[in-house]
């Protein structure tokens, strides 16, 4: 299930950007036809047919929505995830030590309120997975362990997981952000040429100065949509903050503890997410 909302994520994920950059991208073949002088209908009716692609993208970016779907199904996969970590670790609320088979079925019971709590994405999310155990045996033999196996495969495959996670998300947006400003620089110098080329010669009638901005414009735009920069510094905070329960790690002796660590650990990458799709449903 978590596998199958991940993937309903990020499918959705790549429909919204393949919608935004072909709505850009038509803007900027329409400016560029719109530039020219061309005195012929055939011209005009190519240029018209831009505008109403361009119009039919935007259209049906606003219909589907697939930013939605992408924001919930992240949110899903992410409340699966956590839940799964907790009962794997036996911590709150499938501590039960004595009843696994009650305590199994309380897990499932868990998932079905996740579950019935994302009923606006449920029917969107493929079936082919839907027969696959939700408790798998690794997950399983990972509760069996004793409380200090599981210490070290939760420091191992979680908390390191994460923070390497987020540190290397963190220098991948900061690198990004660099990127898209510099291009952005690159094609404002050309506006700029092209500008003083207009001046200087007056009798060329292509100059496509007007593309150029919208190109510049476009990339602004760009940076605001992926969030670049408040996406660094956000994760390279969550990574800090990451770091800081190394400490309270070392300190578990002992099963109860264990239990308490995982679900405030739980509980903080749930508010990361949280917040994250809070920032991202407000953009």
């Amino acid at each position: 299930m978590y596998h199958a909302a991940g993937d309903f994520s990020d499918k959705s994920q790549q429909r919204y950007f393949r919608l935004i950059i072909l709505e850009y991208a038509l803007l900027i073949v329409a400016s560029f036809v719109s530039a020219n002088a061309y005195e012929d209908r055939t011209y005009y009716a190519g240029s018209a047919l831009i505008f109403l692609i361009t119009m039919m993208v935007a259209a049906t970016r606003n219909w589907l929505k697939p930013e939605q779907d992408w924001y919930k199904g992240r949110a899903l996969a992410e409340s699966i995830k956590t839940s799964s970590w907790r009962y794997a670790m036996r911590s709150a609320p499938f501590g039960n030590e004595n009843d696994e088979a009650e305590t199994r079925e309380e897990f499932q019971q868990h998932l079905r309120l996740i579950l019935d709590a994302n009923r606006s994405i449920g029917d969107k999310i493929p079936a082919d997975r839907a027969a696959e155990d939700q408790i798998t045996s690794r997950m399983g033999e990972i509760r069996a362990s004793d409380w200090m196996e599981r210490l070290k495969f939760y420091r191992e495959h979680r908390v390191n997981e994460q923070l390497r996670w987020y540190t290397k998300r963190a220098e991948e947006n900061k690198n990004r952000s660099t990127l898209w400003v510099g291009t952005a620089i690159i094609i404002y110098l050309f506006a700029i040429a092209a500008s003083l080329m207009r001046i200087a010669h007056l009798e060329i009638g292509i100059i496509p100065v007007d593309t150029f901005i919208l190109a510049a414009s476009t990339i602004v735009g760009w940076t605001q949509i992926k969030k670049f920069n408040e996406l660094a510094s956000s994760y390279t905070l969550t990574a800090h903050e990451i770091g800081l329960t190394f400490g309270p790690l070392r300190q578990v002796k002992n099963e109860e503890q264990l239990a308490k660590f995982v679900l405030e650990a739980e509980q903080a990458f749930s508010r990361e997410h949280t917040q994250w799709v809070a920032r991202q449903s407000f953009q």
